[in-house]
């Protein structure tokens, strides 16, 4: 299984372009502001189940505020659906779990038309994906065909039943858990699946302090049934209303493009990052900046997301996998090789 990191909350250092002049600079401030804060006491909130992985939970925190959708993908039993949970109830929201099996149907996700008796008309059903946020646990051991259910509503946040279009309320967020494909009884995800995450993160194992503090606060109650929102689905909508508007220059916006065409031209791969994923990278660098209590974005953000925006979305070639280069290692090679913009380009 290949693990992509996890993005570091902290800058990393390097060459960074700086902010172009945006009007009205200190309301901007002040609303980047409002983006920390409010992400920090949710951070802080998912933190009291999830311990010690600071970095997992603040990947999660910059999707969410991207308004993206999330993999976590790695080996069972090491808080996948743990972290979905926490996160989900620390905002004040609709929330639907869908276990996918091997006999899970499109329709439990989607809804279906029932034929009621009494007014003799048909009634829609809805399915799972009716609320702000969906969690599919272990995504990968339902079929692809059931999977497939999820990309209309991932993609243009709407679901279409007998040729009626239904639209799903905002913020509106698929947190999946899935399994390595190693392990018996899982099936890959397609790639247009795959392409509709906006990251994918792996959390791993706890460092021996992390797993000896569960023991104490796991072992005799659920620690979810403690856990209260700290903000609302309303509040989420204007948080992403901020992000959306920090400030990203046209150097920057070149180094992004630049790092996506390096990966459609690399030898060493099979299937590039797609149009989408330049909209994911640059939405999670807008993410990034504004927890940073930044109004614009630095090409350190793109650097940094790298790894948990494209990994996932890549295909090595046959050559590239016997010799042991896997997407993740691969990626480090394009960045490398890309320039990044000096200050004042």
């Amino acid at each position: 299984m290949e693990t992509p990191m996890s993005p570091p909350m902290s800058p990393p250092p390097g060459p960074a372009a700086p902010p172009a002049p945006v009007a009205g600079a200190a309301g901007a401030a002040a609303d980047v502001d409002t983006v920390a804060r409010v992400a920090g006491q949710i951070r802080a909130n998912v933190e009291k189940v999830i311990e010690g992985k600071s970095e997992v939970v603040g990947a999660a925190i910059v999707v969410l505020l991207a308004e993206g959708h999330l993999l976590i993908e790695d080996v069972p039993g090491v808080g996948k659906t743990m972290l979905a949970k926490a996160l989900a109830r620390s905002i004040d929201s609709t929330v639907r779990r869908v276990q996918f099996t091997p006999d899970l149907l499109p329709s439990d996700i989607t809804g279906v038309s029932v034929f009621n008796q009494s007014t003799r008309t048909f009634e829609f059903r809805p399915g799972g994906v009716f609320a702000n946020i969906v969690i599919g646990d272990e995504i990968n051991r339902a079929s692809p065909k059931t999977q497939s259910a999820l990309l209309e509503c991932m993609a243009e946040r709407q679901v279409t039943v007998d040729n009626v279009t239904y639209q799903l309320e905002s913020p509106f967020m698929v947190i999946a858990t899935q399994n390595p494909v190693e392990m018996e009884g899982t099936y890959p995800l397609p790639e247009a699946q795959r392409d509709r995450f906006l990251a994918r993160v792996s959390i791993g194992y706890p460092v021996p302090a992390a797993e000896i503090a569960m023991l104490a606060s796991h072992g005799t109650v659920n620690p979810l049934d403690d856990l209260e929102p700290v903000t609302d689905s309303a509040e989420i909508r204007k948080l992403c209303g901020i992000v959306a508007q920090v400030h990203v220059s046209d150097a920057v916006q070149r180094y992004a493009v630049s790092l996506i065409a390096a990966t459609r031209n690399n030898p060493e791969l099979l299937l590039g990052a797609s149009p989408r994923a330049t909209l994911h990278l640059i939405r999670a660098a807008k993410a990034r900046a504004a927890l940073h209590r930044r109004d614009y974005v630095l090409p350190d953000d793109v650097r940094a997301l790298l790894q948990m925006v494209l990994a996932h979305r890549l295909l090595p070639s046959a050559e590239a996998a016997v010799g042991g280069r896997g997407a993740a290692a691969i990626l480090d090679g394009i960045a490398a090789q890309v320039p990044v913009p000096d200050a004042g380009s």
